[in-house]
């Protein structure tokens, strides 16, 4: 076979035959092209979005995107289609999410990094080192200890890959995200339980647990008695 070279010579021509041959294999560029061009609505990648975070019923997506139900259905047959979503039965409802596949993965990603840097929610310093965007990471989630926050919430807010934060964070403060943020939400609560005269369920709403029966459970399991015993024995210091 004769060897592939450029008409015109600009310089560096390193790889240019197996380039033109991956351009060749046409085939390979179409089958992304058609899975691209499913997407290439807004409202189907919404559906995407939201799949990829949770599963949930036609019904319920509808409601979420403030659609009809056939509307979504439409939707979610071309997601279906392209191998982008699943559906599993349960009696008589369907319930759909994102599919387990590499390509989901990665779309799912490309479509909040682009979402990020199109429509970016706040600044984000892009020369900090991975050490100081935890230790904002940290800030941020001291700050909102009422609230739960996802890993994937953190990683889009901050711009960073879901596993390099958890990895990162846990280099940074020794546990994992869920082992500290549960230490810092007890403290928290010990120290509300001795300086405020607030009734246990206000204070597990604010340190992000909305069940007081979990939020007991907790507390026992790091200072070993109820809260209401913690409070009477400060008391009585």
């Amino acid at each position: 076979m004769e060897k592939f070279t450029l008409p015109h010579q600009h310089g560096e021509n390193k790889n240019i035959e197996n380039m033109h041959k991956e351009l060749s294999e046409v085939h390979r560029f179409a089958a992304a092209a058609e899975i691209l061009k499913k997407l290439g609505d807004p409202t189907r990648i919404r559906i995407f979005w939201l799949l990829c975070h949770r599963e949930e019923c036609v019904i319920n997506i509808a409601a979420m995107m403030d659609m009809s139900s056939p509307a979504v259905s439409h939707h979610l047959r071309s997601l279906n289609e392209c191998g982008l979503i699943s559906g599993r039965r349960e009696g008589k409802e369907v319930y759909y999410k994102a599919a387990d596949t590499r390509e989901s993965e990665l779309l799912h990603e490309v479509v909040e990094q682009v979402m990020e840097i199109t429509c970016p929610q706040e600044e984000v310093d892009y020369h900090a080192s991975p050490q100081e965007i935890i230790h904002s990471i940290h800030k941020y989630l001291m700050e909102h200890l009422s609230e739960r926050i996802t890993i994937e919430e953190l990683a889009k807010k901050f711009l960073m890959n879901t596993t390099t934060l958890k990895k990162a964070f846990k280099e940074v403060y020794g546990v994992s995200i869920a082992v500290h943020m549960k230490k810092h939400r007890m403290e928290r609560a010990a120290k509300l339980l001795r300086e405020t005269p607030d009734n246990i369920s206000e204070i597990a709403r604010s340190v992000g647990y909305e069940s007081q029966s979990r939020f007991t459970t907790a507390f026992k399991d790091t200072y070993g008695v109820l809260p209401t015993e913690y409070r009477r024995n400060s008391l009585q210091r």
